[in-house]
């Protein structure tokens, strides 16, 4: 009940909303700013049900000075003081370790002193039922360990309170039987009401608690998304040590933005990430599109991989398709009024490599090898608006491609090289 309402005090902005924000407002009475979001949720549990029980005490109260009784309605009247002075005190120090001290002793000496001077278990109508809530408050307060020494407090009181019963009985006091009858459905209802939103409160904060964590972990899990591919991200997980692996066959895109160091260093910062944020978010979305991984942005450059970490037959063929979408996108990009310098450089080489997680601040997905160091030769060997190729890539593309010589260059490490550039397979860009 109370938590369907508080779940409904969430959502929307009616007395439920208004409820809820009471709550917290209760929940931050004693708080401390170093105080964790567990502790304060404790707080306002304790507060909450002491609140509860000092107006169900007015019942007590009322009805014990109405029947010529002052000392039992002594009793719950001293409750609702030591209540309201505790918080008092507990807005003006901070310290919830006394009031919670406090509010136990009550909760477990209080009751039975009532039945006492009521004359024992059945003229008292079982006053020793609202006893319960100190050790079940105690559990939620204080945890299993801390509890058992309020638990057995109270059973001993509850042993003793037997043994004197009769004892007590002989000088019960003089309320009607009809009220000895109400007052102990009252006793065992409030109880059960009482002792049940304490702990509705509790678990229903704690699942709040609990549901933002889980967005926590999803939002965490996100972000190791966006460093690490899904599989390697796994294992990062589970598998401590090094993650290393080498590839037979892949293929390794370098793609860098012609001309983009001289035209940024007359643009405004904002427009300088602006526009490098438009032009990759564009790349994102194509390589996922192409089930190909990116590695890494440098800058300027871009580089992806198509094979790895799950490795697939047709990756050069992905890459290709890739390499000639970012080639239209940047040609989109450039059509747009003052974004007329943009151009592209793309170089693309296959074969083995090694990939691996380095680091364990900041740590990276990274690949080395050969066939890395001659990709990204081709691209900066490469020409603007061209796809560069190494012949062994331009040997191993299928009949869906085309590719046309562009003659043996002088490749920086690596001497003359035979290379071949990427043609679209639609004649309307070449």
């Amino acid at each position: 009940m109370t938590g369907s309402w508080l779940q409904a005090g969430v959502r929307g902005r009616g007395p439920g909303r208004t409820g809820v924000r009471w709550l917290e407002r209760l929940a931050d009475l004693g708080a401390r700013p170093e105080d964790t979001h567990d502790e304060r949720l404790r707080q306002g549990t304790l507060i909450f049900s002491s609140l509860l029980i000092t107006v169900i005490s007015t019942i007590w109260v009322t009805t014990y000075l109405a029947y010529g009784d002052p000392v039992s309605a002594a009793i719950p009247a001293l409750y609702q003081l030591v209540t309201i002075v505790g918080l008092a005190v507990l807005a003006r120090t901070r310290r919830f370790a006394i009031f919670r001290t406090t509010q136990l002793l009550a909760f477990l000496v209080l009751p039975a002193l009532l039945q006492v001077s009521l004359g024992g278990f059945v003229a008292s109508s079982a006053m020793i039922l609202w006893a319960v809530v100190t050790p079940l408050a105690a559990l939620a307060l204080l945890g299993i360990r801390r509890s058992v020494p309020w638990l057995i407090a109270f059973l001993l009181e509850l042993f003793i309170l037997g043994l004197v019963d009769s004892r007590l009985a002989e000088s019960p006091s003089e309320l009607p039987s009809g009220f000895v009858v109400t007052f102990l459905v009252m006793n065992v209802a409030g109880t059960m009401v009482s002792a049940y939103v304490m702990l509705s409160y509790f678990v229903e904060q704690r699942e709040r608690a609990h549901r933002a964590l889980e967005a926590e972990r999803e939002r965490s899990e996100h972000l190791l998304l966006n460093v690490l591919p899904e599989p390697i991200a796994e294992r990062l997980k589970t598998e401590p040590g090094v993650i290393a692996e080498h590839y037979d066959s892949v293929s390794v895109l370098f793609a860098d933005l012609v001309g983009f160091t001289a035209h940024s260093a007359v643009m405004a910062a904002a427009d300088v990430v602006t526009l490098l944020d438009q032009v990759f978010s564009a790349f994102d979305r194509i390589a996922d599109a192409e089930g190909v991984e990116k590695i890494k942005t440098i800058g300027d450059a871009y580089m992806l991989v198509g094979g790895l970490p799950n490795p697939r037959p047709d990756h050069l063929a992905a890459v290709a398709r890739t390499a000639l979408a970012l080639r239209d996108e940047v040609a989109r990009l450039a059509a747009q009024p003052g974004q007329e310098w943009l151009a592209i450089r793309i170089g693309i080489d296959s074969g083995p490599v090694v990939a691996g997680v380095i680091g364990r601040r900041k740590f990276i997905y990274d690949l080395w090898g050969d066939t890395v160091n001659t990709a990204s030769r081709m691209e900066s060997h490469g020409q603007a608006g061209a796809i560069q190729l190494t012949a062994r890539a331009a040997a191993a593309l299928g009949p869906d491609f085309t590719t046309h010589p562009r003659g043996t260059i002088e490749v920086k490490g690596k001497g003359p090289m035979q290379t071949f550039l990427l043609d679209h397979p639609n004649p309307r860009i070449a």
